[in-house]
């Protein structure tokens, strides 16, 4: 959301007071998974004369917070979980219970193979991928060698060999460091104005600021994108000068994050303010809880699943491309 309501800066130390406001992808290869997995569901979309069938999909990063969130939305929505996930060595064999399913965790060293044999059982399979920053790349090039299809919401990594990675392989894949499909509007409505007015806050200095929980260690996606339009618009800031917010006693008493979503939030701000002073314009956003981003992974399965049953040229997505198409929930 955008607002023009004063907020008060210490420019020392760049403490934003929220005061009043209200808190809170194939090779064939020999089976070696059995299974008694059902068959796909056929679903007729009401925007299309023709059916489509829902997908399964894998959930790598079954185990964290976003992962089993959206198993459980998998679930309400349709969509087959495959009981597979991968981890590191030391989880090799375990046995998880996610919301009543039980998924077993297979190790760096067996992914290949049991992905690919996972794929050859079924074709409309759909990898969904919330992991870690460090596992970007490896993940990408794992699914690209395979050759399945793959939304990836994990943030950090290499993005412009991922976004390389996936091209040279030709895998359709949503790549989007920001699953929110209204915080992605208000993105694209950013680009936009940044692509229409270059230079139109030239002058002007920017403060930014982006907490989360502690468990998220990168700099927030979502924050680089935003500035990355404000530095077409002609302001003068760099990545490195972002105010990143961990620490929980800062999240509430400065941020003004409530309690209960410490272990899950994304509070945005970010001032303008013009070279004489007179002038300021404040946008932000803030996402308590997860639901927002579980929302848009969904929709963006479902569009990839369609986008490959179509065989559309097109084969890298992101999720503006998912709120173009105007087939979401």
């Amino acid at each position: 959301m955008m607002s023009m309501n004063k907020v008060s800066i210490n420019p020392q130390n760049l403490a934003f007071d929220f005061s009043g406001r209200r808190r809170r992808r194939r090779r064939r290869r020999t089976s070696i998974i059995s299974s008694s997995f059902t068959q796909p569901v056929v679903v007729s979309s009401s925007s299309s004369s023709s059916q489509s069938i829902l997908p399964q999909i894998v959930l790598n990063g079954c185990t964290g917070k976003m992962g089993k969130a959206v198993i459980k939305a998998a679930d309400s929505a349709g969509l087959h979980l495959l009981p597979v996930s991968f981890g590191c060595e030391e989880e090799s064999g375990q046995t998880v219970q996610v919301w009543g399913q039980e998924i077993v965790v297979h190790p760096v060293s067996q992914r290949e193979t049991v992905l690919a044999s996972l794929f050859d059982q079924y074709p409309n399979l759909i990898v969904v991928d919330y992991t870690i920053p460090t596992a970007v790349n490896d993940n990408a090039e794992l699914y690209a060698k395979v050759g399945v299809p793959f939304v990836m919401g994990t943030t950090g990594g290499d993005r412009d060999l991922l976004y390389k990675t996936v091209k040279d392989s030709g895998v359709y894949a949503v790549i989007s460091p920001q699953m929110g499909k209204q915080v992605v509007a208000f993105l694209a409505a950013m680009e936009i104005m940044a692509d229409r007015f270059p230079g139109a806050f030239s002058g002007y200095s920017l403060q930014a600021m982006e907490s989360h929980q502690a468990s998220k260690l990168d700099t927030s996606g979502t924050a680089k994108a935003v500035i990355s339009c404000f530095q077409k618009l002609g302001v003068s800031f760099e990545m490195g000068q972002i105010q990143m917010i961990r620490d929980p006693r800062q999240q509430v008493e400065m941020v003004g994050v409530p309690e209960e979503h410490l272990a899950g939030h994304a509070f945005h701000m970010y001032h303008l303010t013009s070279p004489d002073n007179t002038v300021s314009f404040e946008f932000q956003h803030n996402v308590c809880g997860r639901s927002i981003y579980v929302e848009g992974t969904i929709d963006a399965v479902l569009f990839l699943a369609k986008k490959v049953q179509e065989k559309a040229d097109k084969r890298i997505y992101n999720m503006i491309d998912v709120l173009r198409e105007g087939d979401m929930r």
